[in-house]
C-alpha cells in the first residue's frame, strides 16, 4: 500500500529497503502456500462481524472482475470480453478471472456504508479444447466447465464461509450473472437474495389450483416480462425514498409479489421494477436518464424500501474494485507460479481489507486537505486520504514529523514560483501512487 510506483514484488522489495538483500525468500512466501487467503480473510470477517448490531442482518456483495494481464503464459489468463469497450463494438483483452465479496459495514454518525473484502479467489476459466478432441475429451471439458463456472464457485465459497455467520440472516446482493438456478434452487439457510433480473425473463403466476391427479403444478399462468410491466399503465407507481452518493433521492418503483421463474423452481420470489433515474452531467445540462433496474428476492418479510435501499449499497464493491486497481495496483505484480497467481491479488486485498476496517475504528485526525478542496465534510473518507494518513504514520518520524501542523506552510505572496522550496513531506504523503 505503501508503493509510489507499480505495485509489484520488486516494488514491495524497494520500498522497504530490501532491494540489495536475497529477495528469494518474498517470493516463496506467496509461491510455495506459506501464505494462506482463507485464514486472512476468515479473521477480516469476525471483525466485520464486531462492527454490525447482534440483531443487523449481514449484508455481503458479490461481482466478478478482470484483471488484464498481457503474457499469455500465465496461468488463469484467457480471452474475455472487455467491460470498458464501446457498447457498439465488443472488444477482447487478455486478463484473469476473479470473484470477491464484500460485507457492507455502516459508518458510525452517517447513513453511509462501506464495502469491506471478505474473500477474494482467483476463478479461471477452463482452458481452450483442441479441436482434434476425442468425445471422450469433451466430455471431461464439458464437465470441468460446469466445476468452474462463476455461479458455481461463488455458491461454493458461500456456503465455505456462510458456517462463520452462524444462525444470522444474509443478504446477498448480486447482478444477474449469480442470479441463476444454481444460487435459487440450492440456497443456504438463513440467506436471502438480492439480485438483478432480465427485461424479457418469463414469468409465472402462482398456480391457482392443483389437478386431482397426477403431478402437482408448480407454475400457473403466464405473468408479464419486467419490461413489459414497466411499460403498463394500468400498474400504478409508488415513489420509496433511498439514499446514495451522500444524498436522499426519490425511486419510482413497481412490484408483483409471490411470481415463478423456472430457474428457481417452486420457490416464490418478489419482482420489483425501478424506473430510470433522472440525471445532469452538470449544472444547467438537459437532463438524462438511466437504464431502469429488474430485481427480485427470494424473501416475502422485507419491504420494497428495504430491499431497494439494499441493492442501491451494492454499488460499494465496484468501488473497492476500483480502488483496488488504481490505488493498490492489484494484478501489477508480474508472478508467473500459479499459486502466487491467486495469493498475491488476494495479500493485496485483505491488506486493503484491514486498512478499511482501521478506518471505521479511528477516531484520530487525518492529514489536513488541499487548499482547492471543499472543507465540507464528507459521508466517509476516501482510501486515498487513509493511504496518505497511513504513510504519514508509517514515514511521517523518518521526514522529522511529529504532527500534522506547520509541515508544510505557505510561502509569502512575494515569492516568485522560481524561488519556492521543493517541500519532501508534501510530495511523500499527498502523492497519488
Amino acid at each position: 500500500m505503501l508503493c509510489l510506483g507499480r505495485h509489484t514484488l520488486t516494488g514491495l522489495l524497494t520500498t522497504s529497503g530490501a532491494q540489495f538483500q536475497d529477495w528469494t525468500a518474498a517470493f516463496r512466501l506467496f509461491s510455495e502456500q506459506r501464505l494462506d487467503p482463507s485464514a486472512l480473510f476468515a479473521g477480516i470477517r469476525s471483525a466485520c462481524l464486531e462492527q454490525l448490531d447482534a440483531a443487523a442482518p449481514i449484508c455481503l456483495s458479490v461481482d466478478d472482475s478482470l484483471l488484464p494481464k498481457s503474457g499469455p503464459k500465465i496461468p488463469g489468463v484467457a480471452w474475455h470480453r472487455d467491460p470498458q469497450g464501446p457498447p457498439f463494438q465488443v472488444n477482447l483483452i487478455r486478463a484473469q478471472r476473479v470473484l470477491q465479496f464484500s460485507c457492507l459495514l455502516p459508518i458510525p454518525g452517517s447513513a453511509a456504508v462501506r464495502g469491506v473484502p471478505i474473500d477474494f479467489l482467483h476463478a479461471p476459466k477452463p482452458p481452450k479444447l483442441s479441436s482434434k478432441a476425442t468425445a471422450e475429451q469433451q466430455r471431461e471439458h464439458q464437465k470441468l466447465s460446469g466445476e468452474l463456472n462463476l455461479a458455481t464457485r461463488a455458491h461454493q465459497q458461500l456456503k465455505t464461509f456462510r458456517a462463520q455467520f452462524g444462525s444470522r440472516r444474509v443478504i446477498l446482493l448480486s447482478d444477474a450473472r449469480f442470479t441463476t438456478k444454481t444460487f435459487l434452487t440450492d440456497f443456504p439457510a438463513h440467506t436471502t437474495l438480492i439480485g438483478r433480473l432480465r427485461k424479457d425473463a418469463k414469468l409465472f403466476a402462482a398456480p391457482a389450483v392443483q389437478p386431482p391427479t397426477g403431478r402437482p403444478r408448480i407454475y400457473g399462468d403466464a405473468l408479464p416480462t419486467p419490461e413489459q410491466l414497466r411499460q403498463d399503465e394500468s400498474v400504478p407507481w409508488e415513489t420509496i425514498a433511498v439514499h446514495a452518493a451522500g444524498a436522499d433521492h426519490q425511486c419510482r418503483v413497481k412490484t408483483s409479489a409471490d411470481v415463478r421463474w423456472r430457474p428457481a423452481g417452486a420457490r416464490p420470489l418478489r419482482l420489483i421494477v425501478i424506473a430510470p433515474l433522472a440525471y445532469r452531467c452538470r449544472k444547467g445540462a438537459r437532463l438524462l436518464y438511466r437504464d431502469p433496474a429488474y430485481l427480485i428476492c427470494n424473501a416475502a418479510d422485507l419491504t420494497v424500501a428495504q430491499i431497494v435501499q439494499w441493492y442501491f449499497t451494492r454499488w460499494d464493491i465496484e468501488v473497492n474494485f476500483r480502488e483496488e486497481k488504481t490505488l493498490l495496483g492489484v494484478g501489477q505484480a508480474q508472478v508467473r507460479n500459479q499459486t502466487s497467481c491467486h495469493t498475491v491479488p488476494a495479500f493485496q486485498v485483505a491488506s486493503y481489507a484491514l486498512l478499511l476496517l482501521a478506518a471505521l475504528r479511528a477516531t484520530g485526525d487525518l492529514l489536513p486537505l488541499p487548499k482547492w478542496q471543499p472543507r465540507t465534510q464528507p459521508e466517509r473518507v476516501s482510501a486515498q486520504r487513509l493511504l496518505q494518513n497511513l504513510r504519514f504514520q508509517v514515514w511521517g518520524r523518518g521526514l522529522g514529523l511529529s504532527s500534522f501542523s506547520g509541515f508544510s506552510s505557505p510561502p509569502p505572496s512575494a515569492d516568485n514560483p522560481e524561488k519556492l522550496l521543493h517541500a519532501l513531506p508534501s510530495a511523500i504523503l499527498y502523492a497519488l501512487q
